[in-house]
Formats: C-alpha cells, structure tokens, sequence
C-alpha cells in the first residue's frame, strides 16, 4: 500500500518543475512577441531604422558600451545617487510615518504640511535644488530623497492607521503595554503597507534620478541617453534606455523578495 502511494505521488511531484516552466514561459510570451516585433517593424520598412533600429543593433550597442566601460561607469554613478537618496528617505520616511501613524495629534499639526508638499511636483522643484545646492552630487541625491520620502511616508501612516482594530482590541485586553501593543501588532500589521511604499519608491527613484541626470551631470545613465541622443547615436540611446528598465526590474524584484523575508508571517 506504501510503495503504491509513493507511485501515485511521484508524477503529482515530478509535475511541479513543468507547470513552473510553464507559468514562466506563459509570462515570457508577450516579452519575446514585443522584442520579435522590435525586430521586424524597422527592417521591414514599418518604421524607420535610422530613428527605430532593430533589437539585435541595439543589443550588439550595449555590448560594445559594456566592453568600453561606458555601461558600467554610468550605471555606477546612477546607482550610488539612487541608493543615496532612497536609503535616505527609507531612514526618515518609515520612523516619520510610524509617529504620525501612532500620535493622532502629531498627524493633525504636520498634516497642512504634508499635503502641501505631497501634491508638489518633485521635478518642478529640480531648479530649487540646483540653485540651492549646484549640480553636483548633492542636487540629485537629494531630489531623489525628496521624491522617495512621500511615497514610503504615507504608506507607512496609512499602514499604521489601518491596523485591524480587532486585533488591537485582543492586545489590549491580554494587558499588552502601549509599547509592546505597537512591537507586537501595529508594526507587524503594518509592514506589507509600508513595503508598497518602499517598492514605489525604488522605482521612483530611478525615474526622478535619470530625468535629473538630463540636465547639468556629466555621468549617469539620464546623462548618457541626452549625450547620445544628441550626438545621434539612436542605438546607443536605446542601450541606456533598457539598461534603465532592467535597474528598475532588478530592484523591484529585490524588494519583492525583501517583502516576503519581513512578511513570512503572513503566509
């Protein structure tokens, strides 16, 4: 009877692999449709090639700026700012948003506040920071600051504030200390909100980062696709353009993986 249900088993396990292979494939199928066409469009005249040029002269663009340390240097640069900024924010934002979450009368003085600056278009205070603080290092890094900090503030307020009162309720009534209450349950409960905000953040800050970089840097990928835009090397533009796609999936994806080491809880 054993040895029957371990041959019974033994297919349902061997099936596994397979159907992930297939979830995987299923999701690659637009992905490589959108690359063929990619490929196709300009060398069957659809579009024109000098302004559109096929997939495989953009990937053999990258290889070459990868060999020449052109990728590497930018993408360097751009990584450091981007890292700078969102650590920053994740460092004020989340403690910020926990107090302001927590402390009903904290939110009701900083909120006028908030708001204000919330709905303030971050690239339109780009010339504020350039003015304030030159072209360096130190404007960028703290455009992407700002921009990062709103995203990861409310996220991190509106998880606190959402906690199942039900929840707070029962911890209360097992005699938990205010303290140990927001250790034990609030911060918990809150911290799948608060990695929403994480993750929008890091996409922001690659967008508000490579659109500061257009203007006044002399490294960076933002930098590099304006230079080769300018001096008319399309394929090239294109090479930093995906090269800024793939940092923004990478870093999704990392804090993707982040997000279930902090809410295996909830599994």
């Amino acid at each position: 009877m054993t040895d029957s249900v371990l041959h019974r088993a033994a297919p349902a396990g061997i099936a596994l692999p397979f159907a992930a292979l297939a979830s995987v494939l299923r999701r690659l199928l637009l992905l490589i449709l959108l690359l063929a066409l990619w490929e196709i469009a300009p060398r069957a005249g659809w579009v024109d090639a000098a302004f559109f040029p096929p997939i495989s002269v953009v990937a053999h663009a990258w290889l070459d700026m990868w060999h020449d340390g052109t990728t590497g240097e930018n993408l360097l640069a751009s990584l450091l700012r981007s890292i700078s900024g969102f650590g920053l924010a994740v460092l004020v934002g989340i403690p910020l948003g926990l107090l302001i979450g927590w402390y009903r009368r904290l939110a009701e003085l900083l909120n006028p506040i908030i708001e204000l600056f919330r709905n303030t278009a971050t690239l339109a205070l780009l010339p504020v920071f350039i003015l304030l603080l030159g072209i360096g290092e130190a404007s960028k890094i703290a455009i992407v600051f700002y921009a990062c900090t709103w995203a990861i503030l409310l996220n991190t307020i509106s998880g606190v504030r959402n906690v199942d009162p039900l929840l707070i309720k029962c911890a209360r009534s097992m005699g938990l200390s205010p303290l140990r209450l927001f250790q034990k349950v609030v911060l918990p409960s809150a911290v799948p909100t608060i990695f929403t905000g994480i993750r929008l953040a890091g996409a922001t800050s690659i967008l508000v980062l490579v659109a500061a970089e257009m203007v006044g840097a002399n490294a960076g990928l933002g930098y590099y696709i304006t230079y080769a835009q300018n001096n008319f090397q399309i394929d090239r533009m294109y090479a930093g353009i995906l090269t800024v796609s793939a940092l923004g999936l990478v870093i999704n994806y990392g804090l993707v993986a982040l997000e279930r080491r902090f809410s295996a809880w909830k599994q």
